[in-house]
């Protein structure tokens, strides 16, 4: 949502908008840019709106919708609005359970190394970039698009990218027929890794991140770039925030928040950092850790080595209307290598107390993680 409203204000358009927390820095970020941030109980909404964009998150009991409603106002769900803003673009859409927002970001990098001048939309921060958004002026643009609630649909690109389909928010199964349909219709080249996994070298480290350049690459050569300045643009690629960014020389923060990324972000550590890693996940939801349990406690068990520790948090909690009967004690039951941690300022305490190689901190939603680890940065420099 943050990344629609900054490309909605490059496009020329007023933007304001609403959230639970408006101490987050996202919400700081965008008020920086000049976007106008209200509680999230209706009071943005006047006569001078024109339409409100929610996300599939937000519930129709909402302040904001029946407000809207009351009122008249269009109501727009948050694909179909990005769908309208890069109508005027030849659309790469990039999708996948994971490694999206990388793909994202390092096609939108060798295109503009390329000559190309891409109008980027990611689903994470990239340094160097308005937030999430490279406000290009080219013909293409490239944009994450999201498969968790199959908005994917909303948009009908020229190009696409299938990064890969793993059971996330749906069994594998079902992640294939929506990815199935949604490349069906696209008249422009599309490059599936599902299919087609190879390896590229580029800047960041991880094989994950090596099949994840071989996509973007593969993409730029079918869009008419150079294939030698391709590769040389994938090796000065800066990486994209919360990405196994890091902070000092050995702490790391990731978004990972499924099995499949969560290995992958592990591994890439344990691989530098042979005396052992201390992971602080925090779980994105109750649905999903529900949903993701026992796929979660495999992997756990299976990518953690004596020399490690995996620290649990408890569930982030965004409110709503979720059930809350699942939480980290949970997890943790069923993990060798595990236990639970009460807070963030305690996963601090821990951290500072106890000796890695390295530490890792993890988990989407949460936006104070990244803080967490640079606190922990700053006390193993001292």
């Amino acid at each position: 949502m943050s990344a629609l409203a900054v490309a909605l204000m490059e496009k020329g358009h007023e933007v304001t908008g609403a959230d639970r927390d408006l101490s987050t820095p996202n919400i700081k970020f965008l008020e920086s840019l000049g976007i106008k941030c209200f509680p999230d109980d209706g009071s943005g909404i006047d006569g001078a709106t024109e339409e409100v964009i929610v996300s599939t998150a937000i519930e129709q009991t909402n302040p904001g919708i029946a407000k809207a409603q009351d009122s008249g106002i269009e109501i727009t769900h948050r694909a179909r609005a990005l769908a309208e803003v890069l109508s005027d673009h030849r659309l790469v859409a990039v999708a996948g359970t994971c490694g999206k927002s990388t793909v994202t970001a390092m096609l939108g990098h060798v295109l503009a190394e390329c000559g190309l001048d891409p109008f980027c939309v990611n689903g994470a921060n990239v340094p160097g970039w308005r937030g999430a958004v490279r406000p290009g002026k080219g013909e293409l643009a490239v944009a994450e698009v999201d498969e968790s609630d199959k908005s994917l649909t909303a948009f009908s690109p020229y190009a696409a990218i299938i990064t890969n389909a793993s059971a996330d928010h749906y069994s594998k199964e079902e992640m294939d027929e929506v990815f199935d349909a949604f490349v069906a219709g696209v008249r422009g080249p599309v490059v599936d890794g599902r299919r087609d996994f190879g390896e590229m070298d580029t800047s960041v480290p991880g094989r994950h991140n090596r099949n994840n350049a071989y996509l973007a690459f593969k993409m730029a050569v079918a869009l008419g770039c150079d294939a030698e300045k391709a590769k040389a643009a994938l090796l000065t690629f800066g990486g994209v925030e919360r990405r196994l960014q890091r902070h000092g020389d050995r702490v790391y923060d990731d978004y990972a928040h499924n099995p499949e990324k969560l290995r992958a972000m592990l591994t890439t550590i344990q691989g530098e950092h042979e005396d052992g890693v201390c992971v602080i996940w925090r779980p994105h939801g109750y649905a999903p850790l529900r949903k993701m349990l026992e796929g979660l406690a495999a992997m756990f068990n299976e990518t953690l080595r004596a020399v490690d520790k995996l620290l649990v948090l408890p569930v982030y909690d965004a409110g709503g209307t979720t059930k809350r009967d699942v939480n980290n004690i949970d997890l943790v039951r069923l993990v060798g290598r595990a236990e639970t941690i009460g807070s963030l300022d305690e996963a601090f305490e821990w951290a500072k107390a106890h000796e890695y190689g390295a530490y890792a901190t993890c988990g989407a939603r949460d936006p104070e993680l990244p803080a967490l680890a640079r606190r922990i940065a700053d006390a193993k420099r001292t």
